[in-house]
């Protein structure tokens, strides 16, 4: 049984920060949460999945975060409270229906979590979702502690209801992935029964048709509806100050900044010059309570990840209030006080700190740095790779392959997802994916090359994405692809099930969130329906997918689809179970000698796979190896062999 199952109101328990999230949701009586999987949001919707019944709560895995979006809208339409959960990239691919949604407004609660991402940890990119709350004009609330997770989550719900909009509430990977303790509420009784209302006039925002136009006007009631958030911002218990009255500076943070700010703050043991103003809503920000402690001092340092969002409207409205609060001296992220890339930290706060104030840290053991370097070599050097076994390396080791004996200069289009290290060399991908954008872009960039025939280009164009990754945001280009008549190799690297985020439920799988049998949309009969040429693979039979892909780039024309079945080594019909027994016979191991030069272990670099200084052979690391048998067909001295593995 689940902790959250057995959690009851006043109960203290040990919450990850997305559970916390996931708890206020339910508190304010979630009807209906829908997400697309993506680090560090995925976990919210997984708690919320484990606790779905029929009637009561349902939960979904969308194809994307446009449609996760709309599914959510449609609940709240019908009157009941619902949730959509993204990282921050998804904002993006929500934002078309999004714009649509803030000007026509919702009806029961409806909260949008975005978790960014700082630093980039398990993103390609560490974009900022909070412009977008300015962009739609919605009001975004920002948890600084587990707790306000919890709390700020359960009454945003209430908020949009009272200004009949949706509202944003942005977390980050410190909030989402860290954990601490929380104080559980009440967990309401069953909610409201589905009603769309909508045979009332277009001007009845609860009985009318739900509409974005007429534009004007509903502009006009979209921007009275954040002038109604702000008065609820000035008195709301998660702005919170702390420090002296007239503070010799003034900290304004928001999120978990204010973690980072507290903590440097009492490691240098400026508490008696130091206030700290703690945002929780920090858009629209509430302009009277901002305005009365700005004039308790000169100084002011804006402590925020990752751009200065929250700097550039503390400045607006301290240079509209001037005359009022006087001159100001702003630090943070403009004037170099602290980076404008990549996640901060209490050291980088302290450090800000000591040069503003003129203290110095507190200083370190005089031994550190060397013992700092002592350990630090001792940590074993780990490269970015794929796992032992993973069909992924097979798929582009067999892609390298192919494109080196085409000869004729062809490159892979690549996309996101494990995959995106295709574009390393030489611990993953072996450099073969040339281009590296977003979702599905992979497949549009080739629609576009396979095009430039007509300019003399003769390089076979491929193209790779994944099975989640083409229910995403493939199928439109790959749709354009087709119609354009566009010269392509599509290649689908489909592992069953979105791997790099924890096998969440996709359309190609028989079941949903929720665990429940669901009809699975088949890859390559999609494929096929469009008009595409359609071959089915298996990634670790080498040979095969070699000729297969050669036979692919010399047909003429069009696209052509080649599907790389295999599924992930990690995933739960895998776990534990070895298909082959892998050996190296040190006899005809021929190691540095041999003319690969160690093909094995300096360029396929299977972590299954090792490199034995003493007897200068390669050998199989019998308990890393997943048993896929696949590099028994990279040795050129037939070194490495396999016979079935008594569990296969």
């Amino acid at each position: 049984m689940s902790k959250e199952s057995q959690a009851k109101e006043g109960d203290d328990v040990l919450l990850m920060g997305n559970e916390a999230i996931a708890r206020g949701a339910l508190e304010a009586g979630v009807q209906v949460a829908a997400a697309y999987p993506g680090t560090p949001s995925s976990e919210i919707i997984e708690t919320l999945a484990r606790l779905a019944e029929p009637g009561k709560l349902y939960v979904e895995w969308s194809t994307n975060e446009k449609v996760a979006l709309e599914v959510a809208a449609a609940a709240s339409f019908a009157w009941l409270r619902a949730l959509c959960v993204m990282k921050q990239n998804g904002v993006n691919v929500a934002s078309d229906f999004l714009l649509h949604l803030a000007g026509s407004g919702s009806r029961g609660g409806m909260v949008l979590v975005s978790c960014d991402d700082p630093g980039a940890l398990s993103s390609v990119n560490e974009g900022e979702s909070r412009h977008f709350a300015r962009l739609m004009e919605i009001p975004l609330l920002e948890p600084g502690d587990f707790q306000e997770a919890k709390e700020m989550t359960r009454w945003a719900f209430s908020l949009s209801e009272e200004i009949g909009n949706l509202v944003m509430v942005r977390s980050v990977t410190r909030m989402s992935h860290a954990s601490g303790n929380v104080v559980l509420g009440a967990l309401p009784p069953p909610g409201e029964k589905a009603r769309f209302l909508c045979d009332g006039p277009l001007s009845d925002p609860g009985r009318g048709p739900v509409v974005s136009t007429p534009v004007v006007p509903k502009h006009l009631l979209q921007q009275e509806k954040v002038k109604k958030a702000v008065q609820r911002f000035e008195t709301s218990p998660f702005n919170r100050y702390a420090g002296p009255e007239k503070p010799e500076l003034l900290i304004v943070t928001s999120s978990a900044c204010r973690l980072y700010s507290r903590e440097a703050v009492s490691l240098l043991g400026v508490g008696d010059r130091v206030g700290i103003l703690g945002l929780g809503t920090t858009w629209p920000l509430p302009p009277a309570l901002l305005m009365r402690r700005l004039a308790s001092t000169e100084k002011i340092l804006i402590v925020e990840e990752v751009l200065p969002f929250l700097e550039e409207q503390v400045k607006i409205l301290a240079a509209e209030r001037a005359r009022e609060i006087g001159i100001k001296r702003f630090y943070g992220k403009n004037d170099g006080t602290l980076p404008m890339v990549g996640e901060l930290n209490p050291d980088l706060v302290m450090a800000a700190l000591g040069r503003i104030l003129g203290v110095a840290p507190p200083a370190l053991p005089a031994d550190y740095e060397e013992k700092r370097l002592f350990f630090a070599a001792l940590a074993p050097k780990r490269e970015q790779t794929f796992c032992p076994g993973c069909p992924h390396r097979a798929s582009f080791w067999s892609i390298r392959e192919a494109l080196q004996r085409d000869g004729r200069g062809g490159f892979v289009c690549g996309d996101i997802g494990c995959y995106a290290m295709a574009s390393l060399f030489p611990a993953a991908g072996f450099h073969t994916a040339k281009t590296l954008h977003s979702m599905g872009s992979g497949t549009g960039i080739a629609s576009g090359f396979g095009k430039l025939g007509a300019f003399g280009m003769d390089q076979p164009v491929l193209a790779v994405c994944g099975d989640s990754t083409f229910y995403h945001a493939a199928v439109p280009a790959l749709i354009n692809a087709v119609h354009q008549a566009s010269d392509i190799v599509f290649i689908v690297l489909d592992n069953s099930g979105t791997a790099m985020t924890g096998f969440q439920s996709h359309p190609g799988s028989p079941v949903n969130a929720m665990g429940d049998a669901a009809p699975l949309v088949d890859i390559a009969s999609l494929c096929r329906a469009m008009g595409a040429q359609v071959v089915v693979a298996d990634p670790f039979d080498q040979a095969a997918t070699r000729e297969t892909l050669n036979l692919l780039m010399e047909s003429a024309g069009g696209v052509k689809v080649l599907i790389l079945k295999q599924s992930c080594a990690l995933s739960p019909e895998k776990k534990g179970k070895k298909r082959y027994r892998m050996e190296v016979a040190e006899e005809l191991c021929r190691g540095e000698d041999c003319g690969c030069n160690r093909l094995c272990t300096r360029i396929f670099r299977c972590p299954g796979l090792l490199w034995d200084r003493e007897k200068k052979k390669a050998r199989i690391d019998e308990v890393i190896c997943a048993g896929c048998g696949f590099c028994a067909g990279i040795c050129p001295a037939g070194a490495i062999g396999s016979e079935e593995a008594a569990s296969a």
